[in-house]
């Protein structure tokens, strides 16, 4: 157990230096998580869907998505099996090419108003939101704060990476985010189950 939880935090260093470089090379992608060739499967899908929310190719994060199950979205760190959105391969292959149909997505913090947008709309203004995450986390937490955080009870054995964002000190970096993508492997490799965002609430 120990030594598993050394090595995630290991690969978390890695990927966080990875992402770094990444992030400054004219905005391409980190190659750490590929060259490698040693890391889990997981990590490299969880690279790619990030890169596909960040460049808006959300085309490219279907063949990711588990072709049973789908993807769940998760407006804030608690997870609601009963209220989240779910989204099946086809579904979300429609659903981005009907930027006129929306969807409610959860209650925001703080107002309680319910946010209703298109998924693109979703994608790119809650999900990614222009962040420049500097941290990776293996199946570890950088983002905590008032929200419950059920990922573990509603996942307990899978795997997850978790794209964290410190904020600024302008706002005592109460302005932090962070984006945490859920895998589960089946027929033996790893699909995308849940997209789950998280930031400072009240």
């Amino acid at each position: 157990m120990i030594m598993v939880l050394l090595r995630s935090v290991a690969i978390s260093i890695l990927l966080s230096f990875g992402l770094m470089i990444g992030n400054a090379a004219f905005g391409a992608p980190a190659k750490s998580s590929t060259q490698t060739g040693h890391l889990p499967a997981f990590i490299d899908s969880a690279f790619a869907v990030k890169y596909a929310l960040q460049y808006q190719q959300y085309d490219k994060i279907t063949p990711h998505i588990h072709p049973t199950k789908g993807v769940r979205f998760s407006l804030y760190a608690y997870v609601n099996p009963d209220k989240d959105k779910v989204f099946s391969q086809a579904e979300f292959d429609k659903y981005l090419n009907q930027s006129k149909i929306q969807f409610t997505w959860g209650e925001k913090d703080g107002t309680g108003d319910l946010y209703i947008v298109s998924l693109p709309t979703y994608l790119a203004n809650w999900v990614v939101r222009d962040t420049r995450f500097e941290k990776v986390g293996v199946n570890e937490f950088y983002g905590t704060g008032n929200s419950l955080n059920n990922l573990a009870d509603v996942y307990p054995e899978h795997e997850f990476v978790e794209f964290y964002s410190a904020g600024s000190e302008t706002c005592a970096g109460m302005d932090w985010r962070c984006m945490r993508l859920v895998f589960e492997t089946y027929q033996g490799r790893p699909y995308l189950v849940a997209i789950i965002t998280d930031e400072w609430t009240i």
